[in-house]
């Protein structure tokens, strides 16, 4: 009776545990602290060019949102990150210094490899 009991909490645990990481793989998860919350897109009137970061260390939905936040946050450029391909697309509206750009990635947790 105590062998099937300590069985069936170890099938409880593996499937909860399955589940979760296909729930993370998948980017449905909170990882990295996800949750629900969406930023509001922000939108650039006169565009003059667009760059497009390699940035590495992105996994979820979470990661997407906090990237595209910390380049929206700089005045005059605004983001959108393909998470499947790992890479930032940039819209310029005035002249921005990349390594501003490249460090506020990194200061939040990513690390950029390219830029072009």
């Amino acid at each position: 009776m105590e062998n099937s009991i300590v069985v069936g909490i170890l099938i409880i645990v593996v499937f909860i545990s399955i589940r979760s990481t296909v729930k993370h793989f998948a980017g449905r998860s909170g990882c990295c602290g996800g949750g629900g919350y969406r930023p509001k897109k922000k939108k650039l009137s006169n565009v003059i060019y667009h760059k497009t970061f390699r940035v590495e260390g992105m996994h979820c939905d979470h990661c997407k949102t906090r990237v595209e936040e910390v380049v929206n946050d700089i005045k005059g450029v605004a983001g959108k990150v393909d998470l499947k391909k790992g890479e930032l697309t940039i819209s310029y509206e005035e002249d921005v210094d990349d390594e501003l750009i490249k460090s506020r990635i990194e200061r939040a947790g990513y690390t950029v490899t390219s830029i072009r």
